[in-house]
């Protein structure tokens, strides 16, 4: 195997790609793909978002502490890549790709009603790191559509059909290989 070395760049994937939604201190809601994110505790549960100050998403989130992680399924990679492209300041990105805002349970972003599983957060720490304002928030609501569930109850992922972001590319999962764990098993 030949390796050779290259300029620093985040090189890690796969990562999810997701749809973020918030609102503004009018009500006015927005959302926005995001790809920086990532699972930083189980207990309590929180996600860590990461947003570039320019985004108009950026502002809500910091000044209502809000937001809402939306997990797409790959019929909807249309809206996805649409809602990373437009701007939110230019566009009302809920009407302009025909996604649906519905109601939260305990915070005032919207979930996106196409998405399958919606995980409400309130933000618990905002630093600023590089190019990015992280947002670490904590899940405080989840939403699951039967539809993707399992016999247990579990997500079945081949159901959700998730799209991870790699390298500048949107893919679909593959095949599952294992649970983890198994090498305990014996």
């Amino acid at each position: 195997m030949v390796k050779r070395r290259e300029r620093p760049f985040p090189a890690l994937y796969p990562t999810p790609a997701v749809l973020v939604s918030c609102v503004d201190e009018a009500g006015v809601p927005n959302v926005v793909t995001v790809a920086w994110i990532g699972t930083v505790s189980s207990t309590p549960p929180q996600v860590s978002i990461a947003l570039r100050p320019s985004r108009a998403s950026h502002d809500m989130i910091r000044d209502t502490g809000e937001f809402v992680v939306n997990m797409p399924t790959a019929r909807l990679l249309d809206a996805v890549d649409r809602c990373g492209r437009l701007s939110g300041d230019d566009i009302a990105k809920f009407a302009a790709t025909g996604l649906t805002p519905a109601k939260a349970a305990e915070v005032r972003a919207p979930l996106v009603a196409e998405c399958p599983v919606n995980l409400e957060c309130r933000v618990t720490e905002t630093t600023t790191i590089g190019s990015h304002t992280l947002f670490v928030g904590e899940v405080v609501a989840v939403h699951i559509d039967d539809a993707v569930r399992d016999e247990a109850g579990f997500i079945d992922y081949d159901k959700a059909r998730p799209i991870v972001y790699m390298g500048n590319e949107y893919w679909s999962l593959g095949e599952r290989l294992q649970v983890a764990g198994y090498t305990a098993a014996g």
